[in-house]
Formats: C-alpha cells, structure tokens, sequence
C-alpha cells in the first residue's frame, strides 16, 4: 500500500529488484516498492494513502523470498523510513 499521497512516476523491472513502482510525494520524498509479482498502477496515477499499488512477490535475482523492499528518499538521499512513518 501507499504510504502517503502522491503521484506514480516508475513502474518497470529491474533484473535485481524485480517489479519496482515509485510514488512521488509533497516535499520532496520518493517512496520505491521493490520485488512485487503484480503492479497494480500506472505512471501519472495518482494516489492516496493506504490504497493498494502492487501485490508482493519475490521477483528480481536479488529476491530471498515473497516480500516488500520500502525504500524511503527525500531530494535524492535514502533516509530510514523510521524516521519519518510509523509503521
């Protein structure tokens, strides 16, 4: 699910990471959703958080089993997402 609001600007595969969606937010935050099996959104949709944008998997050759790889960037610099969302 999305973290927060914002607008899709990646969908594609990447041989590492699998099936990889990325969501653009306020101020300057990227949210990246790594080794999905489905991506359920397209580039330039947007939306809320909470809504579902992909179904995870274990795609991509760096993959150890079905789950979610979250990455959180704010202006182009990885941050822990614990510092920002409460999980």
């Amino acid at each position: 699910m999305a973290t927060l609001e914002g607008t899709v600007v990646y969908k594609g595969f990447d041989p590492n990471y699998g099936n990889v969606i990325t969501i653009q937010h306020k101020n300057d935050f990227l949210s990246i959703y790594k080794h999905n099996d489905i991506l359920l959104k397209e580039i330039g949709d947007r939306v809320v958080a909470g809504e579902a944008i992909a179904i995870i998997g274990n795609t991509g050759k760096l993959s150890t089993g079905i789950h979610l790889h979250f990455e959180l960037w704010h202006k182009g610099v990885a941050v822990n997402p614990e510092d920002y969302i409460a999980f």
